[in-house]
């Protein structure tokens, strides 16, 4: 193996891709006004799984093109994990500016839908409050990022665990 490849830019190339499907997926959606419409979340979150398996999936398989056939669990872990983590912080950082700049109002939008759609579920104004004052702690701080981008950490875990078990081949097996 003295010649393996480079999975440093593959994980930065899907990684790009991928978090660029993300921003462009937002950007649909805000220039279509549903950006608070629960269809939308769905659509988003569709695309941001396929995507999640399909860069993840790609760029193993590049990798493993490029290095001879070969690649182990190991390698294709961490170019899964390494995709995912960098298209999670690019569309971190474009959900900052999109709140900051763009639509400096969409946590009030939110908050709005949210309180109406409670409302309509029959819940009490104190049950609505603490729903509110919960999901506020959340959105757009640090700690709400962060935690969003373990929650993709893990699922580009389990992902790329599952897809560089399926792919992997070394120089043993062959023989």
């Amino acid at each position: 193996m003295e010649n393996q490849a480079n999975s440093k830019s593959i994980i930065l190339n899907s990684g790009l891709y991928y978090g660029l499907l993300l921003v462009l997926t937002s950007l649909i959606i805000y220039a279509l006004g549903k950006h608070l419409d629960t269809t939308a979340g769905f659509i988003t979150l569709g695309v941001t799984a396929i995507g999640l398996i399909g860069f993840s999936v790609f760029g193993m398989s590049t990798f493993k093109k490029n290095n001879g056939g070969f690649m182990s669990w190991g390698q294709g872990l961490k170019i899964g994990i390494g995709i995912i983590i960098l298209g999670s912080l690019i569309s971190i950082i474009y959900q900052y500016v999109f709140s900051t700049f763009i639509e400096p109002d969409f946590y009030m939008q939110v908050e709005e839908v949210t309180r109406n759609g409670l409302v309509d579920a029959g819940l009490t104004e104190e049950q609505i409050d603490a729903q509110i004052e919960m999901q506020s702690k959340f959105q757009g701080t640090l700690i709400g990022n962060a935690l969003g981008l373990l929650f993709m950490a893990f699922i580009g875990f389990v992902v790329s665990a599952i897809a560089a078990a399926v792919m992997k081949k070394s120089e043993e097996e062959t023989y």
